[in-house]
């Protein structure tokens, strides 16, 4: 990513022009592991780069932003599955390339609001699946509070080696989540890699309105809803109906071996194996996903209500609700 200063500040606005019309798609990566293939009409279609009314582009101050290696922000959770979801910023900014800038506004109606409940928080990760696709915008990651939402376990097992994070209905629950504002590249190369665009991808796209789900910004404002990935599986239990809630990928990882013989057969006795046995052979994942199934530890996520069957909505200048802000 990058802009007219290079993140420097001062100087002119970001640089404009069309956003790549057909992504790149990345073949294996992410945790919806789309596969290559055109723009399809489950995937918005590119439109020109916005440009900002108010300055969130651009970097204040005499010199660049921090990169993410100086925050800590760096490593990549796919080219390392224990370190799933990855870490976040401590505060709403700015992903322009490998730095993190400040942001002048929170809402930006020219973009789409999608909630980060996963490595999508990650700004390692956002860079990495942006840049497969060779997109280069800068990317607003802003932190809100969200009731209503909880984040749980997939009921799929990535071949990326980890078990990644899906939301669920929980009135009443706070959370702290990003919310990331897509441009159309950027939501067709996040759709691909959830697997939105594909018939058998993991996840799709939906809409959670106001009230069921709210959404707080520091400014005061309330969003009238966001997009999230919902996993089309459903998410795991914990054998008694309570649904499990997705943390540190370790723990998460132990917990689960410990529980399940059958677990530990197909995918080893640790973490470290199983990231192994997974991220080896796309078999062992796939089996996996299937077990947890037939032992019966999957339920509903309650928010498939919310995701429109047989299409991914929402692409910048659709006139979506978030646009009248």
């Amino acid at each position: 990513m990058h802009e007219a200063t290079d993140g420097h500040g001062g100087g002119a606005g970001p640089r404009t022009g069309p956003a790549p019309t057909t992504p790149a798609y990345p073949g294996t990566f992410g945790d919806g592991e789309g596969t290559p293939g055109p723009t399809s009409a489950t995937t918005p279609a590119a439109s020109p780069a916005p440009t900002p009314r108010d300055g969130p582009f651009q970097a204040p101050g005499p010199g660049p932003g921090p990169t993410l290696e100086a925050l800590g922000l760096d490593v990549v959770p796919r080219d390392d599955p224990l370190t799933y979801p990855g870490a976040r910023p401590d505060d709403s900014a700015l992903l322009a390339g490998d730095r993190l800038l400040p942001l002048t506004r929170l809402v930006h109606e020219d973009r789409v609001p999608v909630l980060a409940v996963g490595s999508n928080a990650s700004p390692a990760q956002l860079r990495a699946k942006l840049a497969e696709c060779a997109i280069t915008t800068p990317l607003p990651l802003v932190k809100a509070r969200v009731t209503g939402l909880d984040i749980g376990v997939s009921a799929h097992v990535s071949r990326m080696g980890y078990i990644s994070a899906s939301p669920f209905a929980a009135p009443g629950t706070v959370r702290e989540l990003f919310l990331t504002w897509l441009d159309a590249g950027q939501l067709a190369a996040v759709d691909a890699s959830e697997g939105v665009p594909l018939p058998d991808g993991n996840y799709r796209r939906g809409w959670l309105p106001a009230p069921d789900v709210r959404i707080d910004l520091a400014d005061g404002r309330t969003l009238p809803g966001a997009y999230a990935y919902v996993n089309r599986r459903g998410v795991l239990h914990d054998g008694h109906g309570t649904r499990l809630r997705h943390g540190d990928q370790r723990a998460l990882l132990t917990g689960l071996l410990a529980a399940h013989p059958w677990l530990r057969e197909l995918c080893g006795t640790t973490p470290e194996e199983f990231c192994a046995r997974v991220r080896a052979d796309p078999s062992v994942g796939a089996r996996g996903t299937e077990l947890f199934a037939e032992q019966g530890l999957v339920m509903a996520s309650g928010l498939e209500r919310f995701v429109r069957r047989g299409r991914a909505t929402g692409s910048p200048g659709t006139g979506e609700p978030w646009a009248s802000l």
